[in-house]
């Protein structure tokens, strides 16, 4: 069981000085990376040599120091994660923050003293994914998605063994502010597909906060000003702490490892207020930590929610936790930075603007503003305020910058900057005399009269004791009370500890000089304090277990058995063109899989030798409640199934009679990783990770058995996987799919990028969107190289081909497994019918 589920405030840093405002704004914990295997390197981070000098300051201030390790770890990295976790360990961190799974097992075979934190890279979506997870290995933390609301989060609680909120087996982390995804965490493939840099490799290139056009049915669609189709507004979850501690949330995380110390101490302090308002046991009559919450109105202020607003924001939404609200989330009419809305622009004239529909934001010389004329927002203007006179708001003429010319009354203005509220949060986390921990002190006290006083001091485990120069002497009156020596050994003023107990063992009337028991106090004092200073950070110990002794066993050259081609399809022109071409495996991944039964049924008619197996895919994402979705895809009796996700192997793991296939959204990537999908949920065959280049496969396939896995040869890469719908948002006047008409049954449509490349987009059965690369991705040139390690399983992925075009595609694999042609040749071919282009994409 874990002790202590007390709610705890997770700040960010990125470098020392953000740190230092965590801690000075009240965090419980912050959360860093080092420059290996983290996904924000572009954050300054910490290095190796600072872990020792950190821990040490954040445990003195009674503040837990965690490291995410939440990237995707290669086989040929694995010595040197290894040697990064026992550096950690003897560091005295408290807790790694870990997508990847063989990573994960690493770290609890390795490190175990150093806890395990699953990251929402591991797309915890449901209790039955984090059921499978806590099947691996124990945590003591599960971070879950950002697309679950509170009722969602509940469902973890319900569906837990213990009914206590304050107990729910695995204890829950939750992000509460800062910037959003649009894309599933662990789930996004854009930046890796577009410029090989891996957002599970901590080099995301904020693809969706770029612009982008919508095309439907073959027509550009005029959205006017809308053109940031992908970028959410921030998540400030504020208001909604009381109902998060209900469902059970252990953890309050505040995005922002890339974002300034004053960012990090603003929005800290303001969660700070608001945890300990809702379990204040003034207003409770409850010790923290317990299950009563205050009722009281919210202790949040407007200079509260200003101060959030201006230390960073895209426009402030409680995102996903309030439940569906498509258009609320995604506006779409900027990416960047904003800050709150000042007004719009009734008049202006030379040098000087005046505005309407005030919002009653303080204005100010100095104060930044953009104004927002619903242009490109790369030509946007912006300046800071010269001087107020009356009601009009007046720019430097040359310094400033402006172009008058183009101020136009019914432009808004936003403001985006207050150099008076920086400096005032950079002074408060500057110049915060911060708190240290104080210890707590038992002591127990013995000796009668005639004998030597002997004080025996217990805290954190370590133990001193002091004895007096002279002996007790018979009181003639006052004796030495329990009230006595608890008021003269709890005089500990400024140093780290505080008298917690006082074990009152004297026999007899005793006496004793104040003066000596003072002594006997600082005595204790100094020797407690030169064994903390020995042992300020405890070094958690790693055992010998090794990379060598968790991989899989060694794999002598596999024999080369004969290739075999599956295909993927999305509808059923696409299955009878499978089952005509003579394909074995097919996988089915549809939109609506009420249609699986007739794919299924139409293997019955086919011809081929040997029959084809139908496999049908499972939704990428499953939310609590949704497990209804893979009994459905039961009823069609396929042969197999394609498991996209952690709830469906769990669901399937005791389910003989299946074959199993774990798709690339399983993020295989390394032995470790394979093995422990492979045993944990029976898999037959495991994707490999469209995050790996021909190198990295080969160095997979190396390091385990090829016979394993299938990869990929011929796809349009998933990009963005989103709870986020394009169709709602954007094609309907709906904010769920209870009323947007579903557009997305009844058009096609691509998105439009900056470089004019289009993008299709489709939605699943659970509404959510999916962005397929406009240009297919082919591993033809690596095919040779890759037979030469046994691996036998090939996969090509249909999109929106019509009967004819899959016929072709598939063809042309087939000749280049058959040997009938080479890969230049089939370059050619897929060249030459593929009407948006190829790439040879993430493998080179």
């Amino acid at each position: 069981m874990h002790a202590d589920l007390t709610p705890e405030l997770l700040s960010p840093a990125g470098n020392w000085d953000c740190a230092r405002a965590a801690v000075a704004a009240g965090a419980d914990a912050i959360y860093f990376g080092l420059p290996k295997f983290n996904a924000r390197l572009r954050a300054d981070n910490f290095t190796e040599a600072d872990l020792p000098e950190l821990m040490d300051f954040l445990h003195k201030h009674g503040v837990k120091g965690f490291i995410a390790m939440n990237t995707l770890i290669f086989t040929g990295e694995l010595e040197a994660a290894e040697r990064q976790l026992r550096l950690i360990a003897d560091a005295g961190v408290d807790a790694l923050i870990i997508q990847d799974l063989g990573l994960a097992k690493m770290a609890r075979e390795i490190t175990p003293q150093v806890e395990l934190h699953a990251s929402t890279q591991m797309t915890i979506t449901s209790p039955e994914g984090l059921r499978f997870i806590e099947s691996l290995f124990p945590l003591e933390r599960a971070v879950l998605a950002r697309e679950l609301s509170v009722k969602e989060i509940e469902r973890f609680q319900a569906s837990s063994p213990i009914t206590d909120h304050r107990s729910p087996g695995t204890p829950l982390e939750v992000f509460v502010h800062g910037a959003l995804c649009v894309a599933y965490s662990g789930q996004c493939l854009t930046s890796e597909s577009l410029g090989q840099r891996s957002a599970n490799r901590g080099e995301c290139a904020q693809a969706c906060r770029m612009p982008y056009e919508i095309e439907v049915d073959g027509v550009l669609r005029e959205l006017g000003e809308v053109r940031y189709l992908l970028s959410p507004q921030d998540l400030a979850a504020v208001d909604l702490i009381p109902d998060l501690v209900r469902a059970g949330v252990k953890s309050f995380k505040i995005e922002g490892r890339l974002k300034t110390p004053e960012y990090v101490a603003a929005v800290t302090r303001v969660y700070r207020k608001a945890l300990d308002a809702c379990l204040s046991p003034e207003s409770t009559g409850h010790q923290p930590g317990s299950s009563s919450l205050n009722s009281q109105p919210s202790t949040i202020n407007h200079q509260d929610r200003y101060e959030l607003e201006m230390t960073f924001s895209r426009g402030l939404t409680t995102g996903w936790l309030g439940g569906s609200n498509h258009p609320y989330l995604t506006h779409g009419r900027f990416g960047k930075k904003r800050g709150p809305l000042l007004g719009t622009i009734s008049a202006c004239g030379g040098t000087w603007i005046e505005l309407t529909d005030r919002t009653g934001i303080p204005l100010k010389p100095g104060d930044g503003v953009v104004f927002d004329a619903g242009e490109n927002r790369d030509l946007e203007q912006g300046a800071k305020i010269w001087k107020i006179e009356g009601e009009r708001i007046v720019f430097h003429r040359t310094f400033s910058g402006i172009n008058f010319t183009r101020l136009r009354p019914g432009q808004t203005l936003y403001k985006t900057s207050d150099e008076k509220l920086e400096s005032d949060i950079r002074r408060f986390w500057q110049t915060a005399k911060l708190r240290e921990r104080k210890s707590s002190l038992h002591l127990t006290i013995t000796g009668k009269p005639g004998e030597l006083l002997h004080v025996t001091a217990d805290c954190d485990g370590r133990t001193s004791s002091a004895v007096s120069t002279i002996p007790l002497q018979i009181a003639s009156k006052h004796p030495l009370s329990a009230e006595t020596l608890t008021a003269q050994f709890g005089r500990l003023g400024d140093t780290s500890y505080e008298l917690a107990s006082l074990d009152f063992l004297l026999e007899g009337d005793c006496h004793l000089a104040l003066s000596e028991l003072n002594r006997l106090r600082r005595e204790l004092v100094e020797t407690l304090q030169q064994a903390s200073e020995e042992t300020a950070t405890p070094r958690r110990s790693a055992t010998g277990i090794t990379v060598a002794d968790l991989l899989p066993s060694p794999n002598p050259q596999s024999e080369i058995r004969n290739p075999q081609l599956s295909v993927l399809c999305r509808s059923l022109p696409q299955v009878e063109a499978a089952l005509d071409s003579g394909i074995t495996t097919i996988y089915c991944d549809f939109e609506d899989p009420r249609r699986y039964k007739e794919a299924v049924a139409l293997k019955t008619s086919a011809t081929s030798h040997p029959p084809s197996t139908i496999s049908l895919a499972t939704p990428r994402i499953l939310k609590p409640g949704e497990t209804g979705y893979l009994k459905l895809i039961e009823r069609a009796e396929p042969d197999g199934v394609l498991l996209r996700n952690l709830a469906a192997l769990d669901y399937y793991k005791h389910r003989s009679d299946l074959k199993k296939t774990g798709d690339f959204s399983l993020n295989v990537a390394n032995p470790i990783t394979a093995m422990l999908l492979k045993e944990a949920a029976n898999l037959d065959t495991l994707t490999i990770s469209y995050d790996l280049n021909i190198g990295q496969v080969m160095d997979l396939l190396e390091g385990a058995p090829p016979e394993w896995f299938e990869l990929t040869l011929h796809q349009h890469m998933p990009m963005f996987h989103m709870e986020h719908c394009v169709f709602c948002t954007f094609l309907s006047k709906g904010t769920t799919y209870k009323d947007c008409g579903r557009p997305c049954e009844s058009h096609v449509v691509h998105l439009r990028d900056r470089v004019g490349q289009k993008h299709r987009l489709m939605a699943d059965v659970g509404c959510r969107n999916t962005l397929f690369n406009g240009r297919a991705q082919t591993g033809a040139r690596f095919y040779d190289d890759l037979r030469t390690t046994g691996l036998a399983r090939f996969r090509i992925e249909l999109l929106d081909e019509d009967d004819l075009g899959a016929l072709r595609t598939i063809a042309a694999y087939q000749d280049l497994l058959s040997g009938r042609t080479d890969a230049a040749t089939l370059l050619d071919n897929v060249k030459a019918f593929e009407k948006l282009g190829v790439t040879e994409g993430t493998l080179v």
